[in-house]
Parts: structure tokens; sequence; C-alpha cells
């Protein structure tokens, strides 16, 4: 048999096949996940939980806490139904995170706002910092104002017109004292001011006229005017009369 020709290059051809492929593999950039065409950039964890929040704050000021699904949540925020799970345990602990933010907020925003040396000048700054608040917060006030889960029944914007009134109701035992009427009733006094203000901003967070300014000086001029001539020992003149 005559012994077939070889070909000295095949050792060499085959060498560089294999090296350029090598040389391929090693610098080719890893594929990323897409999502609709744009790249899935992966998040901390901090960042997912915060991801997580924005988008919960969202659904539940625009559509309540029972209406809103952990389904919906994790659509919206583009992942898997468990990674809501494991930050918050499901939809009632990522609402409860929320409200005690914007409870914080508020209740801090009101406290600071609290600095006047007069009656008048605390009830105008408190009825402003309330009116602020909800100017540039609606999405967090409108959580605040809804009912609240059972499993939330401290959270709730009663819960915070109590924290809020427990602030003002000191300021008016002292001006009570000045005027000789018992301070035993500065915390009816007290609720029924931070009420009032609170009841009106939440009709005024839909319909927002007339302006804020406007709202919180008739405000004042309501609770103002009707406390400047307080009666020590006010009696209701007909009911109290009338035999049931």
């Amino acid at each position: 048999m005559n012994p077939q020709p070889t070909n000295d290059n095949d050792d060499d051809a085959t060498v560089v096949t294999f090296s350029a492929a090598a040389a391929r593999s090693s610098t080719r950039t890893p594929r990323r996940t897409t999502t609709k065409g744009k790249p899935k950039v992966r998040m901390t964890g901090q960042e997912r939980r915060e991801q997580l929040l924005d988008v919960g704050r969202t659904l539940f000021a625009e559509k309540g806490f029972e209406v809103v699904s952990v389904e919906e949540i994790a659509a919206k925020a583009g992942v898997s139904k468990p990674v809501v799970y494991e930050h918050f345990g499901g939809k009632e602990g990522l609402y409860a995170v929320l409200v005690d933010r914007e409870m914080n907020d508020l209740l801090a925003s009101m406290t600071d706002a609290l600095t006047g040396s007069s009656a008048r000048a605390l009830l105008e700054q408190a009825g402003m910092a309330l009116f602020d608040y909800i100017d540039t917060n609606p999405d967090g006030f409108r959580i605040l104002v809804r009912d609240s889960p059972v499993s939330q029944a401290g959270g709730s914007f009663a819960s915070l017109i109590v924290d809020v009134a427990a602030q003002v109701e000191h300021l008016l035992a002292s001006q009570f004292a000045s005027h000789d009427i018992s301070t035993k009733y500065a915390a009816v006094y007290s609720q029924a001011l931070v009420g009032m203000v609170a009841l009106t901003g939440q009709w005024w967070l839909d319909v927002r006229k007339p302006r804020k300014e406007e709202v919180v000086s008739h405000l004042v001029n309501l609770a103002w005017n009707g406390l400047e001539h307080l009666e020590a020992k006010p009696s209701l003149r007909k009911v109290g009369a009338t035999k049931r």
C-alpha cells in the first residue's frame, strides 16, 4: 500500500483554529438578561426594598390596601412574588413600613412647626404644617387617611391625630391657666382643633381650592375667634334645658 500523503500544515491549522475559538470565547461579553428590550439591572437589597416601597406607596394611595395585591406589587416592580415576601413578608408588612414612615414625617413636621410664642402663632403654624405636608406628599396623606387593615389598628390617621393633639394639649393648658379656664378640658379642645384641621385637609386634598394659605387662614379665623371668647364655664342653653 502506498502511504497517504500527509499535510505538514494540518496540526498548525488545528492549533490556529482552536486558538481563535478560545480567544473569541475568552473575550466575549456575557449577555445580560433583558426585559422588553431594556437591560435588566441587578439591584442591591436596599435598592430593591426602596423600589418596592415606592411602588407600594403609589398603588396603596391610588387603590387602597384591600384592593392592591402582592401580585400587582410584584408585577409593577418587575419582580416575582417571593421577592416581595422576602423583603416584607407580604403586603401587610410593606404597608406597615409605609404608614410608619408617613406618620413619623408628618408628626415631626408639625411638631417642628410649633415654635411660636403666642397661641395664635402656634395655631397658624400647625395648620400650615399639615397643609404643606398634604400639598407636597399627597400619596402619603392618602395612605394615612385610608382605613388601615385590622393588623395595623395602631397605625392609622386617627392615632396620628391623637399624637399631634397631645403635643397641642399642653400648649393649650398653659393658655387656659392664664385665662382662669380649667386646664382639665385642654384635651377636649386640642382634639377638636386638630381634628377640625385634619378633616378639612382631607377635603382639600381632592379639591385643591381655595389656596392652602386661604384655607388655613379661615380655619384659624374660626378657631381663634372662638377661642378668644371662651366662656370659663360653658353650658348647653337649649339642649340642656330640653327633657329627654
